[in-house]
């Protein structure tokens, strides 16, 4: 995340899926603000389940699974998306819709049970995990707690922001978007109540394979700051190993998967103002699509996830660094050109373009989840178990040896923090590798925020500290202290869940590390998987070593140098507990915030208005009257804002490709706006007035015929002294014809 959006915004610091729920009633009334007022919707939990609990076949072998997906999309327009931080990338439309996928694993007798949330958003943050915990308490009593729940996010860079409570978040979000957290909220939790209902007996089956040609190391000079015989232990300077847990019933029938795999979804560069699922949004999409035959996008119910991993030094962008203006390598420690310095630094995906590099990426990994599916025999066996704590990361001690000790700090970001990456630039006048400061930018700091203190400069060396964020409180932190740390097991199966994004050594260590405190308490041959961006956001986690470089993810790694010493040793306390049978025993450990009144968007909410002798979803200009296959059809629209229909839900999509079917003299729909081959996009105007073009990339398997596109949406209406109601609308087809030749 770059330093733009925090200096320009310094003084600024004083919807449910396609089948599965009735939608909103036309007109209903808008909310009149954005800033909750409320905690989380319980803090007692029921004695019991308010949901009658499935009855379990328990005589089987194997486990109880249930798989569930729901939209989790949010708004797509007068919203900042997430990942890059890059001040003025708003959404301004929709190339995929974002998904909650949802995994339930119960023991037989139903006694145990764990889930995995896969999430197509940037990073879960710790707001949205508390209230999604809350409402599953609300609606299962005990059944689904903090221990046993994992909500990890796949890192896409295009999904909205608007969801998190501390400041340095809610600043590059330019706000709390309510409408937003509430649809991812009810979206996850949907896809959870799905998984409950679906459940049966089942099995699970587990496979690895190597993936190649989908990543590279984005930081290599770091990577090599680590000891060359922990290096020459490996092959590669990322973890190329894909694991996969294929799932079925009793009967063979597919149910779903989950893969795991270190990628960084940003494919979609920071260009991009299309919201979607990037590289492994694409993968899902592929995989689902061919198990869900006959089923549009989002719906059937087959599931895949593909879940995020040590991402944290890992681009898709397997070109690597070049200078933008004159072609040559820019792959130095500085990450910076001859000419023009590190803002002509960027990593190029294998495509022409970027929406062609996240179909090439998000297929290699596809082929090779469908390769690991299709051969997948070892049987995943044995009891399950969880164990959960918060931790105060700012005040660990972390033990070095059986005399020395050491301790994390307080958050605080790096210089190189502003300089952003290969994969999005950040800031004029930082570059990556910085290990001092800057006279001007300090002393901007100190007049706007004030001056940090000794003891967080001192602890964070040699990273010279840009933002004491752990010394800011105002108008909340901005940064957390109390930090989720988890492990879930599958029989041999170890699934830690990381509130971040671990490089590719801070991975391998702390894979070796939980296994190995596993085999010391008689848990033998476990394979732990590294599950990134769970639970609560804290940036990166860098080695000790690479964290002396100070790179981009150094500098980012907020509890200071010895952030990975501490998760190490915080998650063998869990190992340990889970080997033993002593999980009773650990401390549930302070419980974070929630925190009620939060900075309201930036953009506001306006009426909609319509040309005059127009109305909403009138055609501006329409299809042409003829088209080929692999041409594009495009047609502009009277728009109103997009973020409408993220309050009132009566359209599961903003458009529709149908095509006429003369035997039964019907339409029938052919794409929605989860299809990677349409896009929408909004053209914000003045006083309320837009536009709404949508586009159909006409596939090659498409049949001739008469189509015709729709475009459905909500409008914002405001009278006199009355509140604002949302009305829904649906636009006049253009009809046009598709042929495969002239």
């Amino acid at each position: 995340m770059c330093l733009t959006v925090y200096l320009e915004c310094f003084p600024s610091t004083q919807g449910p899926p396609a089948t599965q729920s009735p939608p909103a009633t036309q007109g209903s009334a808008a909310p009149q603000n954005s800033t909750p007022s409320r905690g989380p919707t319980t803090t007692q939990a029921s004695p019991t389940p308010s949901t009658p609990e499935p009855t379990l076949f328990q005589n089987f072998s194997g486990y109880h699974i249930g798989v569930g997906r729901a939209d989790c999309t949010g708004q797509v327009s007068d919203i900042n998306l997430m990942g890059y931080a890059k001040t003025g990338q708003y959404a301004r439309g929709i190339l995929t819709r974002l998904y909650s996928r949802a995994f339930i694993m119960a023991e037989p007798d139903g006694s145990n049970r764990i889930v995995f949330v896969s999430i197509d958003i940037g990073m879960v943050s710790q707001r949205l995990r508390l209230e999604v915990l809350s409402r599953l308490q609300n609606k299962y009593g005990s059944l689904y707690r903090r221990d046993n729940v994992i909500l990890s996010g796949t890192h896409t860079h295009s999904g909205p922001a608007g969801y998190f409570q501390y400041t340095t978040f809610v600043i590059a979000s330019e706000g709390f978007s309510n409408r937003t957290f509430e649809y991812m909220v009810t979206g996850i939790v949907e896809s959870v109540e799905i998984a409950h209902k679906n459940m049966k007996p089942g099995k699970i089956f587990i496979n690895k394979g190597t993936v190649d040609g989908a990543q590279i190391n984005r930081s290599p000079t770091s990577y090599l700051w680590n000891p060359q015989s922990e290096r020459a232990r490996y092959s590669s300077n990322t973890d190329k190993e894909m694991v996969l847990l294929k799932m079925v019933d009793l009967n063979g029938e597919e149910l779903g998967l989950i893969s795991w795999f270190a990628i960084h979804p940003v494919s979609m560069k920071n260009t991009n103002h299309l919201v979607n699922s990037d590289n492994v949004g694409y993968a899902s999409y592929l995989f689902e699509q061919e198990k869900n035959k006959g089923y549009l996008p989002g719906e059937g119910p087959y599931v895949a996830a593909f879940a995020s991993s040590n991402l944290g030094d890992v681009s898709p962008n397997v070109l690597g660094p070049q200078c933008t203006n004159t072609g040559e390598s820019c792959d130095n420690a500085n990450s910076s050109c001859p000419i023009g310095g590190p803002s002509m630094c960027v990593a190029m995906g294998p495509g022409q373009d970027m929406f062609e590099s996240t179909q090439i990426i998000g297929r290699i990994i596809y082929d090779k989840a469908k390769e690991l599916y299709e051969s997948a025999s070892q049987e995943v066996t044995g009891p399950l178990a969880s164990a959960h704590q918060w931790v105060n990361m700012t005040d660990v001690t972390v033990w070095l040896n059986s005399t020395h000790t050491v301790k994390t700090c307080k958050p605080a970001l790096g210089y190189s923090f502003a300089a952003g990456t290969i994969d999005g630039f950040g800031t004029v006048s930082f570059t990556q590798g910085m290990t001092e400061g800057d006279s001007f930018w300090d002393t901007l700091r100190d007049q706007v925020l004030g001056k940090p203190s000794e003891e967080i400069k001192e602890c964070h060396k040699p990273k010279p500290v840009l933002l004491q964020t752990g010394e800011l409180l105002n108008p909340h932190p901005w940064h957390p202290d109390i930090v989720d740390v988890q492990i879930v097991t599958l029989g041999f199966l170890a699934i830690t869940a990381i509130p971040g994004e671990f490089t590719t050594m801070s991975g391998r260590r702390l894979r070796q590390a939980v296994r190995e405190e596993f085999e010391a308490y008689g848990m033998l041959n476990m394979t732990v998987v590294i599950s990134g961006l769970c639970n609560v956001y804290t940036h990166y986690i860098t080695t000790y070593e690479e964290y002396q470089a100070q790179r981009y993810e150094a500098a980012s790694t907020i509890y200071g140098p010895h952030t990975l010493s501490a998760y190490i040793q915080l998650f063998r306390v869990l190992a340990k507990a889970i080997a033993t049978d002593t999980v009773a025993n650990l401390s549930s450990g302070p419980k974070p915030p929630f925190f009620e009144e939060l900075m309201s968007p930036l953009i506001p909410n306006i009426v909609d208005r319509a040309p005059e002798g127009t109305t909403f979803g009138d055609v501006l200009l329409p299809a042409n009257t003829i088209y080929r296959v692999g041409e594009v059809v495009e047609v502009t629209f009277v728009g109103a804002n997009p973020k409408n229909s993220a309050e009132n839900r009566t359209h599961q999509t903003f458009l529709t490709v149908e095509k006429y079917e003369a035997t039964s003299a019907t339409w029938q729909i052919m794409h929605n706006d989860a299809s990677w081959e349409t896009r929408f996009y909004w053209h914000k105007g003045s006083l309320g007035l837009s536009n709404a073009t949508i586009q159909w990339h006409i596939p090659d398997t498409a049949q001739p015929g008469t189509y015709r596109i729709k475009y459905f949406g909500h409008s914002r209406k405001q009278d006199l002294l009355k509140p604002a109601v949302l009305l829904s609308f649906e636009s006049t087809p253009s009809v046009f014809e598709v042929t495969t030749t002239w």
